[in-house]
């Protein structure tokens, strides 16, 4: 917090501040326990009618009256990571969406809308990287128009917590009705040492996803539409360690190489056979293909609240890199009685 020559604490940020990160301090809401003051650190998102929106890393939206602030100033964005690769939110964002296809895209400016008939919010959402080429409003109304079209919600994916990210796109969608639906962090690491963690003993790999790999993927009555955004990436392996005589496998992975980048995913075990090191042994597998394609860097989605696995890709060495969200449109009540 900003001191004074006087050792008074002061507000040294303004309106003008909005799209800054800023750090505050405000008295704690009348009534409850705890401390008097309450910190909080993120993009200034908007300062209107005496109320500061502040979006948080994970992408929290914070309301904080001006009338509560006992201190504030602008700091400087996050420190880069000291581990693993280099990389900006804008390149991450193009990597994941290019190993996760839908079978329908279309351009709205710079932004990508997405269809792969309703399998995964990643394959059947708007991507916002950039100007859309017209107002946003205007673009949101383009947005639900082309979904509904194919008889799905509108759900656009944004991200927070990196340089580059979309906090005051957040904040506005949230403003116009758009709800945060759900939120996971985008994990990076080196690969060598995920190559290093394990023998390959017992994983089998393969350029298509066969009856055994799917009948260990969470997702049951995969359609051809799902196939294909499974199969879809510049360079696509999936691995499967075989189950017990008529069981499905007892563990399997997927992963897509591009370039410089390796991408887990689907890494799935039998829960009766959780703890026994075989997800640590079909990444290492995945990650020694895909060394040998030249990749060198390795990323990975996991939910916020999975703590299984962010204890295990942790101890990989991987480390979150920002969190992405997917807003679903406002619900909308049918005065024609026609529904959509």
């Amino acid at each position: 917090m900003e001191i004074s020559a006087h050792g008074r604490l002061e507000v040294r940020i303004t309106a003008a501040d909005v799209g800054k990160r800023v750090s505050v301090r405000r008295l704690s809401d009348p009534g409850v326990p705890g401390e008097k003051f309450t910190d909080t650190v993120g993009v200034l998102a908007s300062w209107d009618d005496g109320v500061l929106l502040i979006t948080r890393k994970s992408g929290e939206t914070v309301h904080i009256p001006e009338s509560s602030l006992v201190a504030g100033k602008v700091v400087p964005a996050a420190p880069a990571r000291r581990r693993g690769p280099a990389a900006s939110y804008e390149e991450l964002a193009h990597v994941a969406t290019r190993a996760w296809r839908p079978v329908e895209s279309e351009r709205l400016g710079e932004w990508e809308l997405r269809a792969a008939s309703g399998f995964t919010r990643r394959a059947n959402s708007a991507l916002p990287l950039g100007d859309p080429g017209m107002p946003l409003p205007a673009a949101l109304d383009a947005v639900r128009r082309w979904y509904g079209d194919r008889g799905l919600p509108a759900y656009v994916q944004t991200a927070t917590g990196a340089e580059g990210t979309q906090e005051l796109l957040c904040a506005e969608l949230e403003r116009l009705g758009w709800v945060r639906e759900v939120s996971a962090e985008m994990w990076i690491g080196a690969l060598a040492p995920v190559a290093d963690l394990a023998e390959g003993a017992g994983v089998v790999l393969s350029r298509e996803a066969d009856e055994a790999w799917l009948g260990r993927y969470q997702r049951k009555g995969v359609s051809e539409v799902a196939l294909k955004v499974l199969g879809s990436g510049p360079s696509v392996w999936f691995a499967t360690v075989a189950g017990a005589a008529g069981e499905p496998p007892a563990a399997i992975g997927r992963c897509v190489v591009d370039g410089r980048w390796a991408g887990f995913a689907a890494v799935e075990v039998d829960p009766a056979l959780r703890r026994q090191g075989l997800a640590t042994r079909v990444m290492a597998a995945l990650a020694r293909r895909a060394l040998d394609e030249g990749a060198s860097a390795a990323w990975l989605q996991v939910e916020t609240e999975n703590a299984g696995a962010r204890g295990l890709y942790a101890g990989m060495g991987f480390a979150a890199h920002h969190a992405y969200h997917h807003y679903r449109e406002p619900e909308t009540p049918d005065t024609t009685g026609a529904g959509r």
